[in-house]
């Protein structure tokens, strides 16, 4: 699937109207439904390549692929499967149970990690993932995020030293919303 078209998939199937309160407790007059693009075959598969090609050119070298529960879980698993690289779920906690770890998933330390990523916004959950990953010895350069809402979350991430790669940024599929609203209004 083409970019374009799939930027207008996102826009038509998942981005809503209205007012609505974000994680980082900003209001927005838009939201970008990731769980209408993660549960929809089509979209998923699509992105999974995206990402698979985004970390092929931005950290060629990675080992594996990381993503925060419980958004990002099905686009790293989409995007493992399209790239061939193995996945680790990064939880918000570690669990109280079993294992008891924050990282799930095998992994050595030293290994090469591309955080993959839904929507960001500030970026303060994907840096903390970034500390969770760098506290197991691991290394984390790139994020890959299929929306940048341009609110921060790129300035976010470098100040710990990890550069946003994302697929679209807000300011893309805002404009893609006023040319389908111009064609069908």
């Amino acid at each position: 699937m083409e970019p374009d078209e799939l930027g207008r998939l996102l826009v038509e199937r998942a981005l809503l109207e209205g007012d609505f309160v974000l994680r980082s407790g900003k209001r927005s007059s838009w939201y970008l439904d990731k769980y209408r693009f993660e549960t929809d075959p089509e979209l998923l598969r699509a992105l999974g390549t995206r990402i698979a090609a985004a970390v092929r050119e931005h950290e060629p070298e990675a080992n594996r692929l990381a993503g925060p529960a419980l958004g990002a879980v099905a686009l790293a698993a989409a995007a493992a499967m399209a790239s061939g690289l193995p996945f680790m779920i990064v939880r918000g906690e570690a669990k109280e149970y079993g294992t008891a770890k924050r990282i799930e998933g095998p992994f050595e330390p030293g290994e090469l990690v591309c955080l993959v990523e839904d929507v960001v916004t500030t970026g303060g959950a994907l840096a903390e993932a970034v500390l969770a990953l760098r506290g197991e010895g691991l290394v984390v350069r790139n994020a890959v995020a299929v929306v940048d809402r341009e609110e921060g979350g790129s300035d976010t991430l470098a100040r710990v030293g990890v550069r946003l790669r994302p697929l679209f940024r807000a300011s893309e599929l805002l404009d893609l919303r006023k040319v389908a609203a111009n064609r069908h209004g």
